[in-house]
């Protein structure tokens, strides 16, 4: 099963995480660049190495929320960023993780959910995310795999996991991905209804 902690403990024990891409990707940085408060509670769910969490925690944003299932990559983020508040990374199951974010970062953990889990990413992003919060980020438009992740999908599926919970700001093909990805990644901007 892809939703539990010793598949993923294992794929970083193996080396098997082609989805890093050891920075921060062009989407992500180029919103949080347009950010001007930097008071406000983010969270970056399936953080993995957590390049984006590094590069929004380095641009001044103090309240960010790191959360893996794995304990391999948290390890891995905080002997990289030892300044970074160890109370603010958490080994837990996004699904029964609680809290109250005004954003959350979305890179590479909703392909690696089973498609079966979708709908329960959206319902559980909303329940996270405070009134008119946002959910940002990437999501993968092409088939990819449908026995292991990363798992595909297309823009008009993924709408209608979200339209019911969010307002759709921006769901279009990212004009800025890294050359792998280009013309295969989704940019959403979507605000809690």
């Amino acid at each position: 099963m892809t939703h539990d902690k010793e598949y993923w403990e294992k794929r970083y024990a193996d080396d098997l995480t082609g989805w890093d891409t050891g920075a921060a990707t062009p989407p992500i940085k180029n919103y949080i660049d347009q950010l001007t408060n930097k008071d406000i509670s983010i969270l970056v769910p399936g953080c993995g190495n957590a390049w984006e969490a590094e590069y929004i925690y380095t641009s001044g944003f103090k309240n960010v929320f790191l959360l893996d299932i794995a304990e391999a990559p948290l390890k891995n983020f905080q002997a990289r960023m030892p300044e970074f508040p160890a109370h603010q990374l958490v080994q837990a199951d996004f699904f029964k993780y609680s809290g109250a974010f005004d954003l959350i970062i979305e890179q590479t953990f909703f392909c690696a959910l089973s498609p079966s889990l979708r709908q329960a990413y959206a319902e559980q992003c909303h329940a996270l995310l405070r009134k008119g919060g946002k959910l940002v980020g990437v999501l993968f438009n092409d088939e990819l795999n449908k026995d292991k992740p990363p798992y595909g999908g297309s823009k008009e599926e993924y709408i209608d996991y979200f339209s019911p919970l969010f307002n759709i700001n921006v769901f279009e093909t990212c004009y800025n991905s890294i050359p792998p990805r280009a013309g295969r990644e989704l940019f959403i901007s979507l605000t809690k209804k």
